[in-house]
């Protein structure tokens, strides 16, 4: 089992790792800075951090040596703008959609057969690319110039914003990234064509007429099974859709007790019937139900699910998990936990018990096993 995971946090890059005694926090890397986005390359050990500096805006940094040192590489940047590019107004506040990153929101590796490849999803809505390990990055103009982007609209950032990638294990040419709002894309050429694939996903926020559609809709987070790529789930605004045949189909999972509203999914990485959510009050409230901080677990499928809570606090705990904000290690036995209040929880058995850290960190926005 993997001993060690990261947290990004509204104020500094947290390592907690396992020892004899149990679980501890290192001091913290960019103390005061918000880290949004974290990545363990799985090819080479390296680590990534975006950085986000408010004002002076994102930057990237890279570890080979496991944190001991950092080097500021290139951010993802949009190109110049063409001439003749056209004007994009969000959908739903009527203000143009910038040409520029306004924040770096997921980190992910590409195949093994592709070393240097990094892909990196942004707000808003700009998916970036990099083969030389994020020393230089190109956007992806494939995705970026579909017109169906002009109907995307902010989920939970004001503009449009891709915080999924998933790269198929089978064949990284093949990958798909979620939107809010804007549904589930897939590529089978490596970024140069796009296909929507979120049949299935029903947005009841939207008119009835308008519900179905697949470029309006808001998936929370979308994840993969890595032993049964065919598998995702996602956590969708509007409650829990599962996919079998790699999004080309998504069915409605009926929502488990006490929500089917959330932020966070986890897949496990080996069982295609498992997933971790962390359920909230809908639609405004987005809090823990009755003030009672719960995981649910699904292991048939989405069938039915157990309401996890040993070890987690059961009275007054006002805990929002965030997107990002669950991780499991390669075999599923490990799992973390991290909220808006930043209090972090880990399992050793899979989310059957659960143990808090001693340590308040600041709000957490993402948690990644290394």
């Amino acid at each position: 089992m993997q001993h060690r995971f990261l947290l990004g946090t509204r104020k500094g890059l947290f390592v907690v790792e396992r020892t004899v005694h149990g679980w501890r926090s290192l001091p913290p890397h960019f103390p005061g800075l918000q880290i949004p986005a974290v990545l363990t390359d799985p090819r080479d050990g390296a680590w990534y951090a975006v950085v986000h500096h408010g004002h002076f805006g994102t930057k990237l940094h890279r570890s080979a040596d496991s944190g001991r040192t950092w080097k500021e590489i290139a951010a993802p940047a949009f190109p110049p703008k063409p001439a003749d590019a056209p004007e994009i107004r969000c959908p739903m506040r009527g203000v143009t959609i910038p040409w520029s990153v306004e924040l770096a929101w997921c980190l992910e590796a590409g195949g093994d057969d592709q070393p240097g490849r990094l892909w990196c999803g942004t707000v808003p809505g700009g998916l970036f690319k990099s083969d030389n390990h994020g020393d230089s990055w190109s956007l992806v103009t494939g995705l970026w110039n579909r017109p169906e982007r002009a109907k995307w609209f902010g989920g939970g950032y004001d503009y449009p914003g891709i915080h999924s990638i998933l790269v198929d294990p089978r064949d990284p040419t093949r990958l798909g990234v979620g939107v809010s709002c804007g549904g589930y894309w897939v590529s089978e050429d490596d970024g140069a064509t796009w296909a929507n694939r979120s049949d299935g996903m029903r947005a009841a926020y939207l008119p009835p007429d308008q519900a179905d559609d697949p470029d309006t809709q808001d998936p929370h987070r979308i994840s993969r099974c890595l032993a049964e790529p065919d598998v995702l789930w996602c956590q969708h605004h509007n409650g829990i859709f599962r996919s079998t045949d790699d999004g080309r189909s998504w069915k409605a999972v009926p929502p488990p007790e006490p929500s089917g509203f959330g932020f966070a999914v986890a897949a496990h990485p080996i069982d295609p019937q498992t997933a971790l959510f962390a359920p909230a009050e809908a639609d405004v409230c987005r809090i823990p139900k009755a003030g009672r901080f719960v995981l649910t677990r699904t292991r048939d499928g989405g069938k039915g699910f157990e309401t996890l809570t040993r070890g987690l606090p059961l009275d007054e705990a006002y805990d929002l998990v965030y997107r990002h904000g669950i991780d499991t290690d390669a075999t599923g036995n490990r799992v973390a936990v991290g909220s808006t209040s930043g209090g972090v929880w880990v399992s050793e058995d899979g989310g059957d018990g659960w143990m808090p850290l001693p340590v308040r960190f600041p709000p957490v926005l993402t948690v990644r096993f290394v």
